[in-house]
């Protein structure tokens, strides 16, 4: 499924786009409790807790680390990081990002 028709089935099941709520879709996708995942990703339980419930903002490396590892779009998990930061800073900008296609090696 692409980035485009998942984000509007998330946000029907979980509200608004964020991190957390990218990451709690993820986990649950995988079927995994807080504690299993938390261990997949060497973080502990409470930081995956705090990212799930957005006290915690993660980086764009993570945000795609946790797309790989559980099969989504890592387009789709670095705009809902970024997007969390530009709205913790209160800076009324939403995130666009438009996907690159890798060039292949000669």
């Amino acid at each position: 499924m692409n980035t485009k028709r998942l984000k509007p089935i998330l946000e029907k099941e979980f509200g608004p786009l964020t991190f957390g709520v990218f990451l709690r879709a993820a986990r649950t996708s995988l079927d995994l409790t807080q504690t299993e995942m938390a261990d997949k990703l060497d973080i502990s339980k409470g930081t995956l807790c705090d990212i799930e419930k957005g006290r915690q903002i993660v980086s764009p490396a993570l945000a795609v680390k946790i797309a790989r590892m559980a099969g989504l779009s890592e387009a789709m998990a670095v705009q809902a990081c970024l997007q969390d930061q530009l709205n913790k800073a209160k800076i009324s900008l939403e995130v666009d990002l438009v996907v690159k296609k890798r060039r292949k090696a000669s």
